[in-house]
């Protein structure tokens, strides 16, 4: 990487038709705000200085933006005058920077890696500007590069202004872009708003820098990768598109899908080989399973990491914190949060473990419930190795129980239990001969014919 780069990313929409007052790139695919799939992308292709454009009417962008970038990260666009406009909102932020830049989106959330670095490859080799264009089945909407006899870019058409002849065209500008920065913001101050919507487009840098000597290239890329979500529908859309492929790549590394249709996954999971994966799986973001391991049906998994070897469900809730050691075994309605379990513990049902660690091989009977939280804070709860919690124990924070004790079944422990020992906290029983009888005999009485 010869030269260095900065990424502007456009973030400035109004996006009405979403119909929500949550800014349209903060909407989230794949557990992830579509806005944070742009700066990720800018990050991983190298780009030294990366400015969001946003609008005044969404100051939670901007928020948003200098809590993951820094104060300066974000500049408003106001009033919203067009993509070259925006653009332009972000020269005094890049001033100084002599290198290369890229224009992405904040609601086109899948441009790939490689697509980007294509495309400063490009620039490095042939310099001038570089467009993303893709061939569409259906072009309608989009703008039309327009090549020259040499392959160049000769200009870009808006759909609205192109003639008949060009709306036949089927290579489309997905409106990522590269350029120099000072050709680029020299380009910039050329654009003018002579088209059917008034605006300034950005496109019009192709012909503007053709005029000057500049030839624009084009990278091919494909269209599932730079499809912009404009409503509720085609956010729909990109999450159906994002989940396909996170399915298809857990089975080309090795994981068993049984239902891949009912599996869902977030930006960052992680799935080892032979990993298998019943019907109706939701993995939320954070999720790291190791090879070997179950996830059974209907199980809902965030923020959890999962040891080699372990067993999952079926209907069991692994929330944020929660690590599982290799073999472990968490059965069907268990909820874990913030907890850690030990080689071969295991939690086979109807039970809820917070702020707990868990020996190896300690056994939590049905009904275990860690009572962590006194409505101010919150407590742990130790369970050593070995040790068998009988079922319907509440086990009282901060409590520990030593390696290889046990609990009696149906008790409250307030206090901790030594090694080898028994903690039963428990009334003792009283049996009232005849009660029974007596009982039913008197309600029977007492009941009108």
């Amino acid at each position: 990487m010869s030269r260095a780069r900065a990424a502007i990313i456009l973030a400035a929409g109004q996006g009405t038709r979403m119909k929500s007052a949550l800014p349209k790139v903060l909407h989230e695919v794949g557990g992830r705000a579509m806005l944070d799939w742009a700066i990720a992308a800018a990050a991983d292709t190298g780009a030294a200085r990366t400015i969001i454009v946003t609008g005044a009417h969404s100051p939670v962008v901007g928020e948003h933006v200098a809590k993951a970038l820094g104060p300066n990260a974000p500049v408003i666009q106001d009033p919203p005058l067009g993509t070259a406009h925006a653009v332009r909102a972000a020269e005094q932020a890049m001033a100084g920077f002599d290198g290369d830049i890229v224009i992405l989106y904040g609601d086109a959330p899948f441009v790939p890696v490689e697509r980007i670095e294509a495309m400063f490859a490009l620039r490095a080799e042939k310099g001038g500007l570089v467009v993303l264009g893709f061939e569409a089945r259906d072009p309608t909407g989009y703008g039309r590069l327009l090549l020259a006899a040499d392959g160049s870019v000769e200009r870009i058409v808006e759909h609205k202004d192109a003639t008949a002849q060009e709306r036949a065209v089927k290579l489309c500008n997905s409106g990522v872009l590269c350029a120099d920065a000072r050709t680029l913001f020299k380009l910039l101050a050329q654009v003018r708003n002579e088209n059917a919507k008034g605006e300034y487009y950005l496109t019009d840098v192709v012909a503007l820098g053709r005029a000057a000597g500049e030839q624009t290239n084009v990278v091919i890329g494909v269209e599932a990768d730079t499809l912009g979500v404009n409503s509720k529908v085609e956010l729909a859309a990109a999450e159906a598109g994002f989940q396909q492929r996170m399915r298809i790549a857990a089975m080309e590394a090795g994981a068993t899908l049984i239902d891949p249709a009912t599996v869902y996954f977030s930006h960052d999971t992680q799935i080892a080989a032979d990993v298998v994966i019943e019907p109706n799986v939701f993995f939320g973001k954070g999720v790291k399973i190791a090879k070997g391991a179950r996830i059974k049906a209907f199980c809902h998994i965030e923020g959890a990491e999962i040891g080699e070897g372990a067993n999952v469900g079926p209907s069991a809730r692994l929330r944020p914190g929660t690590k599982l050691g290799p073999k472990v075994k968490i059965g069907n309605f268990v909820e874990i949060k913030n907890s850690t379990f030990g080689e071969k513990a295991q939690a086979s049902h109807l039970t809820y473990v917070g702020d707990a660690d868990i020996g190896a091989r300690a056994n939590l009977g049905c009904g275990t419930i860690t009572c962590n939280y006194d409505g101010f804070d919150k407590y742990r709860t130790t369970i050593g190795e070995d040790a068998f919690i009988g079922s319907d124990t509440a086990l009282v924070a901060p409590v520990t129980i030593g390696k290889g004790a046990y609990t009696g079944t149906g008790s409250v422990i307030t206090k901790d239990v030594p090694e080898g020992a028994l903690g039963v906290a428990r009334a003792r029983q009283a049996n009232i001969e005849g009660w029974a009888d007596k009982n039913r005999a008197k309600k029977r009485k007492d009941k009108p014919a």
